[in-house]
């Protein structure tokens, strides 16, 4: 089979699509012929030995995908061969075929596209433990959500509507906005000009948001965290803006307000009956039409290093997949 594979850390540039033999799926896992694979950006990160978790060199990048079961280990009980899936694989999805875990599979409702399908877990799922589990977001309450119109924050917007809070989208340009607008933002920012907090201040009449959801760290966190509101929630996803930030600690003093972590893959490992109940929720909302996942480029294998420098260089709207 093709594969991308990793064989030295670095940038996009080194993959190496290759040829390798079938993966046997040992106890617990099944093997999956991909469909589609989502691009993340935590495939960019582990490729440079950034991620939390880190394989042993050479390993092929991708962390979930979509297709049919074409392999079962032992011990595995309600998958079949033949059944589409959805599953998280951590590593491994950038290839024609890929080894997941029973436990990490989703079997998919008739009709549901490979593409839409592999887009969703990560995203929607960490957009769902953020919101939904770590903030304990309710109806009538306000979300800034920065990053808005990449992956995740395209889906927290979604998924905030379907709550029923009130949703500020913030971007880096209008055109991202005019995504946001689509999939129900209620107030649109753009971050790239003028003074945030400002700008914050005035969409929310001084009060600040309830919640907000960060996937990009960098400079916006400190002036987004001044402007939170009382018994504000704010939810530490990622750092796609490439730098950690430092907050001062008497800011979460001053509003009485909390800095909450959101490592959705470890809590899907930790607490799968849980997890599980957020994905049945999430494929309600989706067979309702609450949720629409934007797919917004598809690449082949050969494509990957331009995909992750896409995702990199915060060209991607949406969410965009490898169809090998």
């Amino acid at each position: 089979m093709r594969a991308v594979q990793c064989q030295q850390w670095g940038g996009p540039e080194l993959l190496q699509v290759v040829d390798l033999a079938l993966p046997e799926p040992g106890p617990g896992q099944v093997r999956i012929k991909v469909a589609a694979a989502s691009v993340n950006f935590p495939d960019l990160l582990i490729i440079q030995n950034k991620y939390q978790m880190q394989p042993p060199l050479p390993f092929t990048p991708g962390a979930e995908v979509a297709g049919e079961i074409t392999a079962v280990g032992e011990g595995v009980e309600g998958l079949k061969l033949g059944m589409q899936v959805a599953a998280l694989c951590m590593v491994g999805g950038f290839a024609e075929e890929c080894l997941a875990a029973a436990a990490a599979c989703m079997p998919l409702p008739p009709g549901v596209p490979a593409t839409l399908a592999a887009a969703f877990v990560l995203a929607y799922g960490t957009s769902w433990h953020a919101l939904r589990d770590r903030a304990e977001l309710k109806a009538g309450e306000t979300v800034l959500i920065l990053g808005a119109a990449g992956g995740v924050g395209l889906a927290a917007v979604e998924i905030a509507k379907a709550i029923g809070a009130t949703v500020i989208a913030a971007a880096s340009s209008d055109e991202k906005l005019a995504v946001c607008r689509e999939h129900g933002a209620d107030h649109m920012i753009n971050y790239s000009d003028g003074d945030l907090r400002a700008k914050i201040k005035a969409v929310t009449a001084g009060k600040g948001p309830d919640v907000v959801v960060d996937p990009v760290g960098g400079s916006f966190a400190e002036p987004v965290f001044r402007s939170i509101a009382w018994r504000g929630r704010y939810l530490v996803i990622g750092f796609a803006g490439g730098s950690v930030p430092s907050l001062p600690l008497n800011l979460p003093l001053l509003k009485g307000a909390s800095l909450v972590g959101v490592f959705w893959g470890e809590f899907a490992k930790r607490e799968p009956k849980q997890n599980a109940a957020g994905m049945v929720e999430l494929m309600d909302w989706v067979a309702s039409g609450k949720l629409r996942p934007l797919i917004s480029r598809q690449y082949s294998l050969n494509e990957v290093p331009q995909a992750l420098t896409d995702m990199g260089e915060r060209r991607v709207v949406g969410k965009i997949v490898v169809v090998p």
